[in-house]
């Protein structure tokens, strides 16, 4: 399928772009350039490829989930501003 100016002029303005002559004259041979590629690639034969989502195998890179030493409720809240019974004193957020 080869592009005409009037695709690139109708794409252009669904996207919202200003060309110029030069742009659309520029663009219409590249675009044309990437479609024949494209070309060459239907015709390659895929039949033996399986069907993927990646091309490379992927595998989770998370560290294993082992419990550890956590702090104590009084020593979370030994910083902070004010703190009542190991729990942060905010002020009322919401009033009622």
């Amino acid at each position: 399928m080869k592009l005409s100016k009037q695709d690139i002029e109708h794409v252009a303005l669904l996207a919202r772009l200003e060309l110029s002559e030069d742009e659309k004259d520029s663009l219409t041979g590249r675009l044309n350039q990437i479609m024949e590629h494209f070309g060459k690639l239907q015709e390659l034969d895929t039949s033996q490829v399986a069907p993927t989502s990646h091309s490379i195998p992927l595998q989770n890179v998370f560290r294993h989930d082992t419990a550890g030493r956590s702090m104590t409720p009084s020593d979370v809240v030994a910083n902070a501003p004010e703190s009542r019974d190991d729990q942060f004193v905010v002020p009322q957020v919401v009033e009622t």
